[in-house]
């Protein structure tokens, strides 16, 4: 068996990644770390992971990761670097945090800010490439992974197709997303009271600020092998989980809907994780509810020459957890789908 740690352990994504683990059958948790919650139980934070109840968080130091064949950093922004860089080679880390995941110093600097640190393999391996290869391709038997963002991932594989097709101009890309509460973390905020959320949609980092923009723009750059820009606006929903991002992009020229739409399904047909819907069903994000699985559907609007992609995914599961556990499958050689659930949760 291989021991995973997972540090951040007692948050959201944390937490998703020892949900997932402890189904996998080729790993066994090791250690479990936390930063001001360290000396407390697991349970008091996750009581869903009964088996893992009892233990107490330890702090995130090197030496208690590096135990572990496998870590997993579920840290703030800016923290999982200097982690990472005091591991030794030979264990697969792999970054659920922006540390590592953007490769232009300057797009850092502007929405992050502070030290860039080295970018990693980045571990989306079903994104399309310009050149016809995939990203899964890099991340085999990888020893550094940064897992991509929530919204990059439901965005960039919504449109990647038709960049690598050559049918998107580049300079006219929107993406408008909703995600669940969760995906601002586990921290105390007035504006994330449920009594403020319930019943009510309220739009954030408006005006191509998010910080997941350049990742988004990075990712449909290497599909279509040529600068992309994006307008970029995420809402607020009022549930715990899930993203349902609605993406659309200008034709170079007029095409036919079916044949575009056909473009998608041949993209993805052998992909376990996503999934192109049958015509006229539209992605829900409560199909995806704790699956790593992305839904998409395509129309085409002639009027307006537009294609309108629509793209929902849990952005716990595929979108952070799941994503980390794939990547993991990847580097040590393992079934790409191995303990990752395709099914979701209903009612």
């Amino acid at each position: 068996m291989t021991t995973i740690a997972v540090a951040g352990a007692s948050g959201y994504a944390g937490g998703e990644v020892l949900r997932l683990a402890l189904a996998h059958p080729a790993l066994t948790v090791g250690a479990v770390t936390a930063s001001s919650n360290a000396g407390t139980r697991l349970g008091e934070h996750h009581p869903n992971l009964v088996p893992l109840g009892d233990r107490v968080l330890e702090e995130t130091t090197p030496e208690i990761l590096a135990g572990s064949d496998v870590v997993v950093l579920a840290l703030p922004h800016g923290a999982s670097a200097p982690i990472a860089e005091a591991l030794p080679p030979e264990v697969v880390v792999v970054d659920c945090g922006a540390d590592h995941r953007l490769t232009d110093p300057a797009a850092w600097a502007a929405f992050y800010g502070g030290e860039h640190a080295a970018p990693w393999p980045y571990g989306l391996p079903e994104l399309p490439q310009a050149d016809g290869s995939r990203q899964r391709e890099i991340l085999a038997g990888a020893r550094r992974v940064a897992v991509p963002g929530c919204y990059p991932t439901a965005a960039s594989l919504a449109l990647a197709p038709g960049f690598a097709a050559g049918l998107l101009e580049p300079d006219d890309v929107v993406v408008v997303a909703a995600s669940g509460t969760s995906g601002a973390g586990r921290k105390v905020a007035p504006h994330l009271l449920a009594t403020e959320v319930a019943g009510s949609m309220t739009p954030y980092g408006v005006g191509g600020v998010h910080r997941h923009t350049p990742e988004i723009e990075q990712n449909l750059s290497v599909a279509a092998g040529t600068p992309v820009t994006v307008s970029f606006t995420p809402t607020l929903a009022p549930m715990p989980r899930g993203i349902l991002a609605t993406c659309t992009g200008r034709v170079v020229s007029d095409v036919d809907g079916e044949e575009l739409r056909k473009v998608w399904a041949e993209a993805y047909a052998d992909e376990p994780f996503v999934h192109v819907l049958p015509e006229g069903s539209w992605p829900r994000t409560a199909d995806t509810l704790g699956a790593n699985t992305v839904h998409l559907q395509v129309a085409y609007d002639p009027r307006t020459r537009r294609v309108v992609v629509a793209a929902a995914i849990d952005n716990l599961t595929k979108g952070t957890g799941g994503a980390a556990l794939q990547c993991v499958n990847l580097a040590l050689d393992l079934p790409e789908t191995l303990g990752l659930p395709v099914v979701g949760v209903a009612p």
